[in-house]
């Protein structure tokens, strides 16, 4: 699946919203991918996930035992990517701040994680998920997202594989250009803080 063909996929379910956003991330853009409508089809998510296990290196998709997502966001697509991988699928969640595994899922010792969230733009949502599954006994191999909107400069820790990258501006809180602050903020994303 090419760039294009992502993109469309988007598209062809108004899952790509344009306006002033402030993201999770507690950046502002004037661009949001709205992940929970491109996931809503759930012969769209196969895809999606299918192309995105695709991207992964050979040798990864061999060793990973478990996929690990982040809710809520993560949810349907670390679900499809357990599907596509063959191998269960759990999340971690926030119920007091910090993502923790809950509803009695866990990981076994050095079990090979693959995380997998929808949209990466900073990377800090990837990085608490991370943490939790290593101090859960896990070992992350690689993480995974449909989207990475850090135009390739987020680190992560692990091998970081997107099924497409984009490159919308996004904005500090201090930095939003008037014309954009003009426009009244939506937060559409599934964090209540920054």
């Amino acid at each position: 699946m090419q760039d294009e063909d992502v993109l469309a996929e988007f598209r062809g379910c108004q899952a790509l919203l344009e306006g002033h956003f402030l993201l999770s991330s507690g950046r502002h853009s004037a661009h949001y991918l709205q992940c929970a409508r491109v996931l809503m089809d759930p012969m769209r998510a196969s895809r999606l996930a299918e192309a995105l296990a695709k991207r992964l290196p050979r040798d990864a998709r061999q060793q990973i035992t478990r996929v690990v997502s982040p809710a809520m966001g993560g949810l349907i697509i670390g679900h499809e990517m357990g599907r596509a991988l063959g191998v269960e699928a759990l999340f971690v969640e926030r119920p007091t701040g910090t993502f923790e595994f809950r509803r009695g899922f866990a990981l076994n010792p050095g079990d090979k994680v693959l995380m997998v969230e929808d949209v990466v733009t900073t990377g800090l949502s990837s990085r608490e998920a991370i943490a939790a599954i290593e101090a859960a006994g896990g070992e992350v191999i690689a993480a995974a997202a449909l989207v990475d909107r850090s135009a390739g400069s987020v680190d992560l820790g692990v091998p970081f594989h997107a099924l497409v990258a984009l490159n919308f501006p996004t904005y500090a809180p201090d930095d939003v250009p008037a014309a954009l602050a003009a426009v009244p903020v939506t937060k559409p994303g599934s964090r209540t803080k920054p």
